[in-house]
């Protein structure tokens, strides 16, 4: 049931993917459907868990803000991706981690995969069109889309 919210949040990940990979830019409305979605929804959390999401939403928030100023991320994916925090259950905290690792391994293979397409390259998409930034709205809605599934895999018997 926890994991529910992030189900329904699938169709706006997509959308931060399809933005970030073609203007290379998250919207804050983005950021701001996601919270208001989280608003309505966390009655369905237990309070204990509602305000560790909360601390590990603006955890990322502080972090990333730092990275922002150093030029490591862009606010746009910071934003987000502390949205995004909102939605995680604090049980399954470790397991994002390794999955937003993963997504982000794949993502900048896959970014630099298709920049190397002669025919993809010169599309108008600003992720692939030569930039030397990563969009990193592509691993942030990945790892959103993967992470329900990924515990739901992990929380099922073993055969056998």
């Amino acid at each position: 049931m926890s994991l529910l919210p992030l189900f329904i949040l699938s169709p706006l990940l997509m959308a931060v993917v399809w933005f970030d990979m073609r203007y290379m830019r998250i919207p804050n409305w983005f950021s701001l459907l996601a919270i208001g979605f989280f608003v309505s929804v966390a009655v369905i959390f237990q309070p204990a868990d509602l305000w560790l999401r909360v601390l590990v939403a603006a955890s990322v928030f502080g972090i990333g803000f730092a990275g922002y100023c150093f030029r490591l991320w862009g606010g746009g994916d910071v934003k987000f991706l502390s949205a995004l925090m909102l939605f995680i259950p604090f049980t399954t905290l470790t397991i994002f981690g390794y999955v937003f690792s993963t997504a982000l391994l794949l993502g900048i293979a896959l970014v630099l995969g298709l920049r190397r397409v002669p025919t993809v390259a010169g599309h108008d998409w600003k992720a692939i069109s030569g930039s030397n930034k990563f969009p990193m709205g592509l691993s942030i809605g990945m790892a959103g889309l993967a992470h329900p599934l990924i515990v739901m895999l992990l929380d099922a018997p073993l055969p056998g």
